[in-house]
């Protein structure tokens, strides 16, 4: 057995009625990098923060060095050489590169030398894996140089062990393979260790020497990467009963022509242009799919196809007529939608589930009649609608917030495929879900393509475009700048474009 840099033991954790650890145990070997691998509610989060001391924990302990520390708050994590990256971004946007590396420390003097700053900082970066210029200010950076900032930080900070939670969600393939090549490096090198808090097998089975898997709060398993594989640990993740759900692909005999969108312009929230000019089409019984690191034009583009925001040139055509987003226009059409964030775009979270599963309909029959409300008719509704979605808990009369976002996905597209669509929007639809809830809302989205519906997918995730998608195009810049085929896809080509490297190839 190899030195452990950090070893979690027999950890516990109680919230309430709720045992959220129970006795979880990890070992991370010094120099490595150590996967943790769960659904969401399984406990990872939790266990991260009792080793960073935002939690102290009801039982167990932990390690650092093979020595027993109490670690009280994250100060105390830091002194000891414990060093976290977080999913979101923890920079100050207004202020330079340099300014934020300063600001990081702990400990910082009355008056700050920034030329003598600069210097000592300056030639350190020459030894970090990733160089940023220093006199920059963070809102001018891309996605994935902030992430690398994130990192860059800890690193100067000299921690020893390093965590990681979803590094890679907000970078394209090839910085991602970039980012974490490089962290692979340093642990090979320098011996640093590092725990990686990730949701993609690909990453795990490509750069983590070990992974452990959490389930319910309890530790399901652990294992040597190069002694395991997807299909076991995807088991470990969600029990002996995981069956894949098939993505079963079946040729569509209609083809019929069914959104098509003219040089649509779109503007962002300060008034400048975010969709410039796009044009595309999508036919019966084929999903295209748009991919591209957030922030290039996806979510305007999403909005303005429901009608929640202006567009101010172009056309939008469904099955020839032109769709201007009204609400009479969605049911005329057949046109529907699953947005990013269901729970703040396409739902009230302080009304019932079967009240937000009425929203399409709730002033026709069976939900109204004479301008009343029939309420049992949309209990009766909904029941049904949860049952043949598996929406959990099965309660139509709660409130749609109190449920998990798994879940709220589930009841959103269970009001959205209630009737057969002509054309079905759907934007980043698994973002944070588990590993079932993934694959359960992949197989709704199949199977919807299968029976004729024409699927636009917007998802900054390439693997669930791969996956999914007939077509593939790339958004960069409010503008689509590449096409292919999931069978002709090269992940490095697709990840230039999305990082806006590639020659313009337009895409119809």
């Amino acid at each position: 057995m190899s030195t452990l840099a950090l070893e979690a033991i027999n950890v516990s954790k109680r919230f309430g009625d709720l045992q959220a650890l129970d006795k979880v145990s990890l070992q991370l070997r010094q120099g490595s990098i150590h996967a943790l691998l769960g659904e969401n509610g399984a406990g990872k989060s939790t266990l991260v923060k009792c080793i960073v001391g935002f939690y102290v924990p009801d039982d167990g302990e932990v390690l650092l060095g093979e020595r027993q520390q109490a670690i009280a708050n994250p100060r105390d994590a830091h002194d000891l050489g414990i060093g976290m990256v977080y999913q979101h971004f923890t920079l100050i946007p207004n202020m330079t590169v340099l300014e934020n590396l300063v600001l990081a420390r702990p400990h910082l003097p009355a008056v700050i030398d920034w030329r003598k700053e600069r210097e000592a900082i300056g030639a350190r970066m020459q030894k970090m894996p990733f160089q940023l210029p220093l006199d920059v200010s963070v809102n001018q950076l891309a996605a994935g140089e902030k992430q690398k900032l994130e990192i860059v930080k800890q690193l100067l900070l000299n921690v020893k062990v390093l965590i990681l939670d979803e590094p890679t969600s907000v970078l394209t393939p090839n910085e991602a393979d970039e980012v974490l090549g490089r962290i692979r490096d340093m642990t090979r090198d320098s011996g640093l260790s590092v725990l990686i808090i990730t949701h993609k097998f690909r990453e795990v089975m490509t750069y983590a020497d070990d992974v452990t898997v959490l389930r319910r709060g309890k530790h399901a398993g652990s294992a040597r990467v190069a002694d395991t594989n997807i299909k076991f640990l995807a088991e470990l993740m969600v029990g002996s009963e995981f069956t894949s759900t098939a993505l079963a692909r079946e040729s569509v005999a209609e083809q019929t022509l069914k959104l098509e969108i003219d040089t649509l312009k779109v503007a962002d929230d300060s008034g400048k242009a975010a969709v410039k000019g796009l044009s595309l089409q999508v036919r019966g019984g084929e999903v295209v799919g748009i991919a591209g690191v957030s922030g290039n034009g996806q979510r305007e583009l999403v909005e303005a196809l429901a009608g929640q925001r202006p567009q101010f040139y172009g056309e939008i055509r469904i099955m020839g007529e032109a769709y201007a987003g009204q609400r009479a226009d969605l049911l005329r059409h057949g046109f529907h939608c699953l947005p990013e964030e269901p729970l703040r775009n396409a739902a009230v979270g302080r009304m019932s589930v079967a009240e937000n599963l009425a929203f399409r309909r709730f002033d026709r029959q069976p939900f109204s009649f004479g301008g009343w409300l029939r309420r049992g008719a949309m209990r009766a509704a909904a029941t049904q609608a949860i049952a043949d979605f598996n929406v959990r808990p099965p309660v139509p009369g709660i409130p749609i917030g109190n449920l998990s976002g798994g879940n709220v996905q589930r009841a959103i597209l269970a009001r959205e495929l209630s009737e057969r669509p002509n054309v079905l929007v759907v934007a980043n639809p698994c973002f944070g879900l588990d590993f079932g809830a993934v694959s359960e809302i992949h197989a709704r989205i199949m199977a919807a393509r299968n029976a004729g519906t024409a699927v636009l997918l917007v998802s900054e995730d390439l693997d669930e475009i791969l996956e999914l998608a007939d077509r593939i195009l790339v958004m960069s810049g409010g503008r689509l700048v590449y096409e292919t085929t999931p069978t002709e896809a090269d992940p490095v080509i697709i990840g230039r474009h999305m990082a806006g490297h590639g020659e313009e190839t337009h895409a119809h």
